[in-house]
């Protein structure tokens, strides 16, 4: 791997996690997910959850297949894996602790469904 790529993965794995979490959250919310349980919690909120923690498993392989010693070869790739998996950490938290959907999002459906 070439040291750019190695040194923008962290961030593109927090891009790529953000991206599947704000569609999934989009299209569960939209296809009423939040309405179907599946185990303890709704389907949305494991589609949510699921797809943060495997974020939260990429950042952490990246961050330990990367060499820890080794000068700015090797710490500016592992800065970028810690800010990667610090962001995918805080900015997609608020999965865990609020709520998915909201009743708002009813009379927004309505307006592009037929009556």
């Amino acid at each position: 791997m070439s040291f750019l790529a190695r040194s923008i993965a962290g961030p593109m794995i927090w891009a790529v996690t953000f991206s599947v979490v704000y569609a999934l959250h989009g299209a569960g919310c939209a296809l009423g997910w939040d309405g179907v349980v599946a185990g303890p919690v709704s389907l949305q909120r494991a589609a949510l959850v699921g797809s943060w923690a495997l974020g939260l498993i990429a950042g952490a392989a990246l961050l330990q297949r990367l060499p820890a010693s080794g000068g700015m070869r090797a710490g500016l790739p592992r800065a970028g894996a810690w800010t990667g998996l610090v962001a995918t950490l805080f900015t997609l938290f608020p999965v865990l602790v609020t709520s998915s959907c909201d009743a708002a999002r009813a009379p927004a459906i309505h307006l592009f469904t037929p009556a």
